[in-house]
């Protein structure tokens, strides 16, 4: 079928095509009430990597238009962060504090092992190790998994580690110094990669005001690192230095743009321009300095692209330190070129693809892998 023969109302393959995506996969288990959504964006690098959020999407096109943009999110992720990997995610529509069993994750894994390795899944928001393991049961394309089973755990302090460095370099570009002393931070999130990174400013002396839809957890944090607990709808107009979204996506919009007064937006959130080419044009025409969140957040992905290749913890927070220099880097390639911060990190990003992808064929290079990563295609091809 070529493109003129696509339906262009039906709404599935336009979406496909509108971002460039090669594959979605609507997982349907009755018995275990498994609903779920793998996309896959780009191999060209590699399997597709990301992990699998479980989330009460309002309902499916909801569920549908997250896992697109984070699938997406993942191949440029990967190209930027110069890794042999492409983009996917997955979604599990359910609330993840009432629906969890293990049959719901293991039917989910025999969906993901039908892929064949095309899509390698992991931890991501809503889940936990236990949640990998029962996936693990049905499929070795999983990474994540603890460490007593040979894998690398959870992937969020290595993940919050690139945030707090990501958010030291934009303060570098922002003050001329990267210390983060004296700083106002308004932190939304109070999980595990928001208190990790909550744990790493309070450390260096930052202000913390930190929001979470669950408050218990706020305050919680917020006592933890002497910081002040506000309410979710008053994260966005503090008058801090720094705001640094930690939860879900779509959070710099329509309704939230005109009450911003910081100079930096940075942080471990995915997608958090709702529509990103006006968002992040209008944050540049606002002076604030944006870190990109596929590259400031890629150090999960860092350490489970590590674990593939036989995990070493210290290796991988190296790496997720140099979150750094990439994102220093895309922020002078923004200012050089007079172009959004985003739109200098995809170019950085496109550019690795076309360069790399010609060569680089995953599928055809038996041994490039050593690890589990190695481990997996082998056991396939037998």
């Amino acid at each position: 079928m070529n493109k003129k023969e696509l339906d262009p109302n039906f709404p599935i393959f336009n979406a496909l095509q509108t971002k460039g995506h090669e594959q979605i996969v609507m997982c349907s288990d009755p018995e275990s009430g498994l609903r779920a959504i793998i996309a896959i964006h780009d191999t060209t690098l590699g399997p597709a990597l990301g992990g699998t959020r479980m989330w009460n999407y309002e309902n499916e096109a909801a569920a549908l238009k997250d896992v697109l943009r984070l699938s997406r999110g993942m191949t440029y992720k990967a190209a930027i962060s110069g890794l042999n990997l492409g983009g996917g995610k997955a979604v599990i529509i359910g609330d993840p504090h009432k629906d969890k069993t293990e049959m719901l994750f293991r039917a989910f894994g025999r969906f993901v092992d039908g892929l064949g390795g095309r899509y390698i899944t992991a931890e991501d928001v809503g889940m936990e190790e236990e949640n990998m393991e029962w996936v693990y049961s049905e499929t070795k394309f999983v990474t994540g998994i603890p460490k007593s089973m040979g894998g690398s755990g959870n992937p969020s302090p290595v993940t919050a580690y690139g945030v707090y460095m990501g958010v030291k370099a934009c303060a570098k570009k922002a003050y001329g110094s990267d210390s983060l002393e004296g700083k106002k931070i308004a932190l939304q999130g109070a999980g595990n990669v928001a208190s990790t990174f909550a744990r790493h400013a309070a450390k260096e002396g930052a202000k913390l005001f930190i929001s979470d839809i669950y408050e218990e957890k706020a305050k919680a944090l917020a006592e933890e690192v002497n910081g002040t607990l506000v309410s979710p709808d008053e994260i966005y107009g503090l008058n801090v230095d720094i705001f640094t979204p930690c939860a879900l996506g779509g959070v710099i919009n329509d309704d939230t743009m005109g009450q911003f007064k910081c100079d930096i937006i940075a942080g471990g959130a995915n997608n958090v321009l709702d529509i990103e080419d006006q968002h992040g044009l209008e944050l540049m025409n606002k002076g604030i300095v944006y870190a990109p969140d596929y590259v400031i957040n890629a150090g999960g992905l860092i350490n489970v692209a590590g674990e593939l290749e036989g995990y070493n913890e210290e290796r991988c927070l190296q790496k997720a330190g140099k979150i750094y220099d990439t994102i220093l880097d895309i922020l002078n390639f923004s200012e050089e070129n007079e172009i959004p911060t985003h739109v200098a990190s995809n170019k950085l990003a496109e550019r690795r693809i076309a360069q790399v992808g010609k060569t680089h064929k995953i599928y055809s290079s038996k041994g490039h892998f050593s690890g589990r990563m190695g481990e997996m295609y082998m056991t396939d091809r037998k």
